[in-house]
C-alpha cells in the first residue's frame, strides 16, 4: 500500500507546514530505543530472566541438539563414522517404509494406523473429561471438599509411568494356580462382560482389549491434572455474568451452557489445537510397558516401531527408525498448522 505524508504527519494551519504528531513522535522514540528498553528491562528483572536459563538449556540439549541425528534418515548407517560423514542415501528409507510392500513396510503402516486410532480415541474421549471435571469442581461450594476432590484426581498424574502401568497390569492380570485374577478381570467376568477363559488369560494379552485399557488408564491418569487450565478459566468469569443469567431465570445447566462454556471457549480452542499438535506423539513408554507380542496388531505405534527397529540388528535400523519418527513429526506439524488455520477462520482464536 502506498503511504502518503498525511498518514503519519499532521498539517499545522498556523504555519502552513506538515509536522510530526506527538503520538507519532512517541512511536518513533520507542522504535528508535527499542533494544535499549529491552536491555534495561532485562537488567531490572534479571532474577526472573535467570530462572529461564535452566528451561532454555533443557530445550537446547533435549530438543534442538538431537535434531542433528535426524540426518541419519538420509544417510547410510555406519557405526564408526559420525552422521555428518556418512554417505547420503536420499529417500531410500522413506520409500522402503511407504512403498516396499515387505514385512517392515506392513509393520510401519500398522503402527501408523494404530497411532492414529489411539490418538483419535484419546481426543474424542480424553479431551472432554477435564472440561466436565472443571465444571463439576466449579459447582462444589465447599472449598475443603473441592480441594480434597481435586487432590484425589491430581494424584495419578504424579505417579511415574512404571508405577501406573504396574497398577494397571495388576488390576487386569491373568489368573494362575498361585495367584488369582486382577480385580478388574474378576469384576468383568462376574458381570458377564467377558468370558472366564478370557479373564484368566489376561486382558493385556488380548489385542481387542488393549485400546480400551490404554484409554481408560490415560483418562484416569491425566483428566484431573488437565482440568486445572479449564478450572482456572472458569473461576476468572465475572460473578455479574452469573447474576445476569439468574435474573433471566437460568438454572445451573443453563448457566453452564450460556455463561461458562462461551466464556472458556477460547481456552478450549487453544487447548484443542495443542492437543491436535501432539496427536501422534503418543507416550511410547506407556505402550512399551503394556504391550507384548500378542497385542502388536492393536498396540504397536510408530514410536515403539522405531524403538524396536532402531535398537535391533546392532543399530543397523537407525535409518529406518529415524525415517519413521521424521514422518510422524512432519504429520504432527501439518496437523497443528491445519487445526490452527481452521480455528482462526472459524472462531478468530488461534495460537498464532
Amino acid at each position: 500500500m502506498k503511504q502518503r505524508a498525511a498518514d503519519f504527519l499532521e498539517f499545522d494551519k498556523t504555519k502552513g507546514v506538515y509536522r510530526i504528531s506527538p503520538e507519532q513522535a512517541v512511536r518513533d522514540d520507542v522504535e528508535k530505543h527499542y533494544w535499549k528498553h529491552v536491555g534495561l528491562t532485562i537488567v531490572k528483572d534479571w532474577r526472573l530472566y535467570l530462572m529461564l536459563v535452566p528451561m532454555l538449556l533443557v530445550f537446547l540439549f533435549w530438543r534442538y541438539f538431537p535434531m542433528y541425528e535426524l540426518l541419519s534418515c538420509f544417510k547410510v548407517p555406519d557405526q564408526v563414522l559420525p552422521v555428518s560423514q556418512q554417505f547420503f542415501s536420499g529417500f531410500s528409507y522413506f520409500k522402503r517404509l511407504l512403498f516396499a510392500g515387505d514385512s517392515l513396510s506392513t509393520d510401519f503402516w500398522r503402527a501408523l494406523r494404530n497411532t492414529f486410532i489411539l490418538s483419535f480415541y484419546g481426543l474424542c474421549f480424553g479431551f472432554p473429561i477435564p472440561i466436565i471435571l472443571a465444571l463439576f469442581f466449579n459447582e462444589i461450594r465447599s472449598n475443603v471438599a473441592r480441594s480434597i476432590y481435586q487432590v484425589l484426581t491430581y494424584l495419578p498424574k504424579f505417579m511415574s509411568t512404571v508405577v501406573m502401568t504396574s497398577l494397571v497390569t495388576m488390576l487386569v492380570k491373568q489368573g494362575s494356580l498361585t495367584s488369582g485374577m486382577g480385580i478388574v478381570s474378576q469384576a468383568l467376568a462376574g458381570l458377564g462382560l467377558v468370558s472366564e477363559e478370557t479373564a484368566m488369560s489376561g486382558l493385556l494379552n488380548r489385542p481387542e482389549f488393549f485400546r480400551s485399557i490404554y484409554q481408560i488408564s490415560g483418562i484416569w491418569e491425566g483428566a484431573g491434572y488437565d482440568s486445572i487450565v479449564f478450572f482456572a478459566a472458569i473461576i476468572a468469569i465475572s460473578p455479574t455474568s452469573y447474576e445476569a443469567a439468574q435474573i433471566d431465570g437460568a438454572d445451573k445447566m443453563a448457566q453452564m451452557r450460556y455463561v461458562v462454556l462461551p466464556s472458556i471457549l477460547s481456552t478450549i480452542v487453544i487447548m484443542l489445537i495443542t492437543r491436535i499438535g501432539s496427536l501422534l506423539n503418543i507416550g511410547y513408554e506407556k505402550v512399551l510397558l503394556l504391550y507384548n507380542t500378542n497385542t502388536y496388531v492393536t498396540a504397536d505405534v510408530v514410536s515403539t516401531f522405531a524403538n524396536r527397529n532402531g535398537m535391533g540388528a546392532g543399530g543397523a535400523g537407525t535409518g529406518i527408525a529415524a525415517a519413521a519418527e521424521m514422518m510422524n513429526n512432519v504429520i504432527g506439524m501439518l496437523l497443528v498448522i491445519g487445526a490452527n488455520t481452521i480455528a482462526r477462520k472459524a472462531s478468530n482464536t488461534s495460537l498464532y
